[in-house]
């Protein structure tokens, strides 16, 4: 067995410790031992009758073998994936058992496919990619590092999602179309054409209404809802 810390102790946090469960509960190797989170008020809470230890700072205090950074915030799961690639920590994948991957999908490391996903064949998943519930990922997509495929969200084949690209809860992606690097598609958007980076887009069709200094979701896990 494989004990993992699970590095966010919020919603999606808890999705991840639940994969990570469910998984191990079919013979998968992973088993969530703990959370941490900077939230104080967590501090020795049970969350899905896993405790949160302590601040994200104290990582080397707690034995385990491996970690996931589980925080919907593109950004900040970024800066601490990175952190902890530094420091050596080996990041591993929380697949839910429901998911399903065609053989030939390419998997980075540190990432998460949540319950009821779908991802075709020829598709390349980055580093600490989030692809939350139910979403659905064509064949022949390039997903980069750190991008977050929101819930309900479909992309049609030969999409690329660029590096640290947030797509918003139903959003839909044309064949074809790039999303930029940390661009944000609102909830339900259609991507008819390509959004170019560092920009908010949202509406059907999607229709950039905001220009970014600089990378990352600024306000978490609902960061380019319109």
């Amino acid at each position: 067995m494989i004990g993992v810390l699970v590095i966010g102790a919020g919603g999606h946090g808890r999705v991840v410790a639940d994969i990570l469960l469910r998984t191990h509960e079919v013979g998968g190797n992973y088993k969530p031992i703990g959370f941490l989170d900077d939230d104080p008020r967590l501090l020795g809470v049970r969350l899905l009758r896993l405790e949160v230890f302590g601040p994200i700072s104290e990582l080397d205090r707690f034995a385990h073998d491996a970690a996931i950074v589980a925080i919907g915030q593109n950004s900040t799961r970024a800066r601490i994936f990175k952190s902890l690639r530094v420091k050596g920590e080996r990041l591993v994948n929380a697949i839910h058992p429901s998911a399903v991957l065609a053989p030939d999908v390419s998997l980075g490391n540190g990432l998460m496919v949540c319950a009821g996903a779908v991802v075709n064949p020829s598709t390349r998943i980055g580093d600490n990619v989030i692809l939350n519930t139910g979403c659905t990922v064509d064949h022949d997509n390039v997903i980069g590092p750190h991008a977050h495929v929101a819930p309900g969200v479909h992309t049609g084949g030969g999409v690329r999602v660029e590096d640290g690209a947030f797509l918003g809860i139903g959003a839909v992606v044309l064949p074809g179309r790039t999303v930029g690097e940390w661009a944000i598609v609102g909830g339900g958007a259609a991507v008819v054409r390509d959004i170019p980076p560092r920009v908010t887009a949202v509406g059907v069709p999607a229709k950039v209404i905001k220009q970014h200094e600089s990378g990352g979701l600024a306000h978490g896990d609902r960061a380019g809802e319109p």
